[in-house]
C-alpha cells in the first residue's frame, strides 16, 4: 500500500522556515534544505516518512491557512 506523503508547502510563501516540522518528526524524515538565497525549507524523505502528518499539525502557517479557508 502506497503511503501518502504530506505536502508541507506548495510555494515558499507557505513556509516560514521555523523548523517545527523538522523538530517534530520522530522518524527523521524531514531535512532543512537551503535555497539559492540561503533560506532553509523542509524536504521529506519518502523512504523514512510514515505518513503520521505531525509535521502538518505542528505547522504555524498551515494553521493560519486553515483558519482563513473556513
Amino acid at each position: 500500500m502506497m503511503m501518502e506523503i504530506p505536502v508541507l508547502y506548495k510555494g515558499k510563501e507557505e513556509c516560514c522556515g521555523c523548523t517545527a516540522c523538522y523538530s517534530v518528526c520522530s522518524k527523521g524524515a524531514i531535512t532543512m534544505i537551503a535555497d539559492d538565497e540561503g533560506f532553509d525549507y523542509p524536504g521529506i524523505d519518502s523512504e523514512k516518512c510514515i505518513g503520521c502528518k505531525m509535521c502538518i499539525k505542528v505547522c504555524p502557517i498551515k494553521r493560519i491557512f486553515e483558519k482563513t479557508e473556513k
